[in-house]
């Protein structure tokens, strides 16, 4: 099941995770606006969408730049869907995490998507519910390591928590007002982020395969979109393990590479 959303915004649209959503809401008489900060790979993630028959408006941004944000969103006009999908994933490669890789990780995971979603939800509190009865949607790409507290990457799991928290959370109040939330919590998934990762990644799927049940799981109206099962359920068993039991377990696994690709 995926719904026709007729405007959609996509932060992170140049590769990955976001190329593929806006792949999957890409259909004639779709317009997607859809930023990145990669110039030459956003425009070629627009011209796969153009090919697919959506109207296209990209534009190069910084999530972390809040004024920048809130006017690129302000004058997208109507906005039925937004994702904010822009993310940065890095570890501590077995070593003490970087006090600038941490602040980096929160600037861009934390505050980007709070760059994001806020004004977006307050376009959509003022405008008319469309053909579905909802003002609006706002996913936020968290991950399945936000139910997991692992030591190897501790600021990318607290920010994952803190986004995938915060929209279900939101979900009870903004509903009454015709806009839903949606915390979207993928596993591992095939993109240039993950390549980096030196170790096994279990149910390993492709971006368009994520995308799919991402988009498929905000039709359903579902507040928390997690997947692969097996791997959700492996998570929350990690994350309900003794602190110390849980340190023991991922001491033996290889360490995340230190630096991240967005």
């Amino acid at each position: 099941m995926q719904a026709g959303w007729d405007h959609v915004l996509i932060t992170g649209a140049s590769s990955g995770l976001g190329r593929a959503l806006a792949g999957g809401c890409a259909r004639p008489g779709a317009v997607l606006h859809l930023s990145g900060r990669d110039a030459a790979r956003l425009d070629e993630a627009a011209a796969a969408c153009r090919a697919r028959g959506a109207e296209v408006r990209p534009v190069v941004l910084d999530v972390r730049d809040a004024d920048a944000m809130a006017g690129w969103i302000a004058g997208a006009g109507r906005l039925d869907l937004v994702i904010a999908n822009a993310g940065v994933s890095a570890g501590t490669g077995g070593t003490a995490e970087p006090s600038d890789q941490t602040r980096r990780i929160f600037d861009i995971n934390v505050t980007g998507v709070l760059n994001t979603a806020l004004p977006a939800i307050d376009v959509m509190a003022a405008q008319a519910p469309g053909k579905d009865g909802l003002r609006g949607r706002v996913a936020v790409v968290a991950s399945l390591a936000a139910f997991v507290a692992a030591p190897g990457a501790p600021t990318y799991c607290a920010t994952k928590a803190a986004v995938q928290r915060w929209a279900e959370a939101l979900d009870a109040s903004e509903r009454r007002r015709g806009i839903r939330m949606h915390a979207i919590c993928p596993g591992y998934v095939r993109t240039p982020m993950t390549a980096r990762n030196a170790f096994k990644m279990p149910f390993l799927m492709d971006a368009e395969e994520a995308a799919r049940r991402t988009l498929d799981g905000i039709a359903r109206g579902r507040t928390r979109i997690a997947y692969p099962w097996p791997t959700y359920a492996g998570a929350r068993i990690l994350g309900m393990l003794p602190i110390a039991a849980r340190a023991w377990f991922f001491s033996r696994m290889p360490a995340k590479a230190a630096d991240g690709t967005i």
